[in-house]
């Protein structure tokens, strides 16, 4: 297995060196080891970092993100976080959805002006 170095991590992940380092310090990344001074990555370090910018997007904090990596099916009180940062995503995309669809019509929409269409407004709420 090859062995990504941290500049090779960096620009597949988009991350700057720095935030790996930063992620390393808080339990989210873990080197495989140095070659010279340089940090270097097992390739499966990428699909990690997908996971931690998921979450990150979604709105989990560093703290909670590394908590969730080292979780047990006994953690309880993360179980009720994350069934809570569920519900709170399902508002997220339902209103991300009427905003969509309303922008949708809006492109397609002869009123005058166009967010005081009906049809817009109705989507939105």
């Amino acid at each position: 297995m090859t062995l990504l170095d941290i500049a090779e991590v960096a620009e597949k992940s988009g991350l700057a060196p720095s935030a790996l380092r930063f992620y390393e310090k808080r339990g989210l990344v873990e080197p495989a080891g140095r070659n010279g001074l340089r940090r270097t990555y097992h390739p499966d370090v990428l699909s990690r970092l997908d996971l931690v910018a998921c979450a990150r997007g979604a709105g989990f904090t560093i703290a909670e993100i590394a908590r969730f990596l080292v979780a047990t099916p006994s953690d309880d009180a993360l179980r009720e976080r994350m069934a809570a940062k569920a519900t709170e995503l399902d508002d997220t995309i339902d209103r991300l959805t009427r905003m969509r669809d309303s922008l949708r019509h809006a492109a397609a929409c002869d009123h005058v002006p166009l967010v005081e269409c009906p049809d817009f407004k109705q989507a939105i709420l």
